[in-house]
């Protein structure tokens, strides 16, 4: 076995966890051999260097050994040497210690976390001060004039 397809091969060394996740990255052009989009059926030979976006980060990974059985976790690193360049680590990094979560506008409500970091960021103190106000307000008393 001199040539695999390239979906079968990173399912099989675990970039992805299904090969259908594998064939979707491949047809919406995030993966790249030589700086060039490859559809799915794209055959990978050993010592080519194969560039997987996937965002923020573009992970890169030389094919040492051929297989389209999926591994486990142990026997990847004889099939497989990753290269990325430690900056894209830097963003994944950089993305981590932010604690953001970039979430679209109208993806779901906010999780308790959430709640729990903005009403941090807001400070307690402004609903603790909200409770001070005395408000003379007696809507009964409007009632019985009319």
């Amino acid at each position: 076995m001199n040539e695999v397809r390239i979906d079968k091969w990173m399912w099989a060394v675990r970039i992805f966890k299904t090969r259908s996740i594998a064939a979707d990255a491949c047809k919406k052009g995030r993966v790249m051999i030589g700086g060039v989009n490859v559809k799915p059926s794209r055959m990978v030979k050993v010592g080519d260097v194969i560039q997987v976006r996937k965002p923020p980060v573009t992970f890169s990974f030389k094919v040492l050994a051929l297989s389209e059985n999926r591994m486990g976790a142990k026997l990847v690193p004889n099939f497989m040497e990753n290269v990325t360049t430690p900056d894209q680590y830097e963003i994944l990094e950089m993305n981590r210690i932010s604690g953001f979560v970039n979430r679209a506008k109208g993806l779901g409500r906010p999780t308790k976390k959430d709640r729990r970091e903005l009403e941090q960021f807001t400070g307690a103190d402004f609903y603790e001060a909200a409770d001070d106000f005395d408000f003379d307000f007696d809507f009964d008393s409007e009632e019985e004039d009319s």
